[in-house]
């Protein structure tokens, strides 16, 4: 599955939604994304699955592109 993280780049910058940055990342679940992540600086606020009708809109994007992380 796919899923969209919404994040800050800092754990130590406050939650700005103008600052609020995207990637996708490929999981079983959200913890599974969650502790994938849990190395990286992010501050995250949110993660959701993206599928169906909501991933091939995404997928228009020309920035789209999935991390696969081990």
């Amino acid at each position: 599955m796919i899923f969209k993280v919404y994040y800050q780049v800092s754990k130590m910058e406050v939650p700005v939604r103008e600052k609020t940055k995207t990637i996708y990342v490929e999981g079983i679940s959200e913890r599974d994304v969650r502790t994938k992540l849990g190395d990286k600086p992010y501050n995250i606020e949110f993660v959701t699955k993206v599928d169906g009708a909501f991933l091939e809109y995404e997928q228009l994007n020309e920035d789209f592109t999935v991390l696969e992380i081990e």
